[in-house]
């Protein structure tokens, strides 16, 4: 069998390889290369993390994904995923988190609750005023984005795989093709052709999968640390998430790169070709004053950095693994903000799929784009 996967960020490339692995012929394409500044898989570093509310199919999916990631990284020798362990502050409703406790315990992992005196000592550089509870999950930390990405690119080309590096043509969205064109100017074929684009989905497919996709713009910031402060780094600070309104986030400084910070909330509609990515600069403010709340040795922080991504959003909040209904090729995307460390999982139940005919899991197919349910955040009980 000969397979094309257009996208090599996260979901494009784990399927890439896993198709691969099983003796398939697979070319891999990317308009700008794995982990590029457009893509959703871009950046220094994503969460990784099994909590997903009362949803087992996801904890089952991201415990299933750490193990890939593991066992990837271990055959590399390199440094792609970290545990950290991540910290859930929480106001008096702690039941997104409280929720994923018994399934996680089915897993072999835990949770951990901490009163905000523990908490207090054992990270002195939080200030816990107005939080009720502190929950810490040991089974979790943070990928390395961008090397990832690069590190199975270069993993599958090493097995055999071919990787391209080109911008695919318009689809028409009204006819079965096993066909791709170029900007190359070439044309090639295969017996099936997976599309796992992000957010390009939605102009690759405008009519059929696109009219459902809220491309959202998100902005990312890294803050200098203090000088001689390791209260910060990786070494003494978990990965950390508020669930208050905002919901804020963020990762210890990794590889000297600086406190990274985000809120999670949907931003306007974004093209991820062609928009700007200069940050806005009152949200970069409403999170200083964040900072200076939370982080109080950050308040007068320097911004090092800044990344504008973007979250391809699904009405339900759920990803998309389906064939298109006219096209008959494969579609894979809808991260959803929370898409990239699944990738291993991802690549896996399609390879199954592919080369097996086993069944996508239900909440992925196309008939859910038409949910009633609207998630804002990803951390929505809906």
């Amino acid at each position: 069998m000969r397979v094309i996967v257009v996208g090599a960020g996260s979901f494009g490339s784990w399927c890439a390889w896993n198709l691969l692995n099983s003796g398939v012929d697979v070319t891999l394409i990317d308009a700008w290369g794995p982990g590029n500044s457009r893509a959703s898989s871009g950046g220094e570093t994503r969460v990784i993390r099994t909590v997903y509310g009362a949803d087992d199919f996801y904890i089952e999916m991201s415990k299933r994904s750490m193990d890939l990631w593991s066992a990837f990284q271990s055959n590399l020798n390199e440094p792609l995923m970290e545990f950290t362990g991540s910290l859930w502050l929480c106001g008096d409703d702690d039941s997104y988190v409280e929720s994923s406790r018994k399934k996680i315990e089915s897993l072999g992992m835990r949770l951990e609750n901490f009163s905000v005196k523990e908490a207090t000592k054992l990270w002195p550089g939080i200030d816990f005023t107005d939080i009720a509870k502190v929950i810490f999950e040991p089974c979790a930390g943070f990928l390395r984005a961008r090397r990832s990405c690069d590190a199975v690119k270069r993993d599958f080309e090493k097995r055999g795989g071919q990787y391209l590096q080109a911008t695919v043509g318009s689809i028409d969205e009204t006819k079965r093709t096993n066909s791709v064109r170029l900007s190359t100017g070439t044309t090639i074929t295969a017996d099936q052709i997976v599309f796992a684009c992000g957010p390009w989905l939605k102009q690759l497919f405008p009519e059929t999968i696109g009219r459902y996709l809220n491309i959202s713009r998100q902005e990312v910031y890294y803050f200098g640390t203090p000088e001689n402060d390791n209260h910060f780094t990786q070494e003494r600070l978990p990965v950390w998430l508020e669930l208050g309104t905002p919901i804020f986030y963020g990762i210890p400084e990794v590889d000297y790169r600086g406190f990274k910070i985000a809120i999670d909330q949907r931003g306007e509609e974004f093209n991820p070709s062609v928009d700007d990515r200069t940050p806005t600069e009152h949200l970069v403010e409403l999170t200083r004053s964040y900072l200076q709340k939370r982080f109080p040795a950050l308040a007068q922080a320097p911004l090092l950095e800044s990344r504008v991504c973007q979250y391809t959003n699904t009405p339900s909040g759920h990803f998309l693994m389906d064939r298109h209904p006219e096209t008959g090729n494969w579609i894979l995307g809808g991260g959803c903000g929370h898409g990239f460390k699944m990738g291993p999982a991802m690549g896996e139940i399609l390879a199954e799929a592919i080369l097996r005919d086993k069944p996508v899991p239900n909440p992925f197919r196309f008939e859910h784009l038409t949910s009633q349910v609207n998630k804002t955040t990803q951390f929505d009980h809906a």
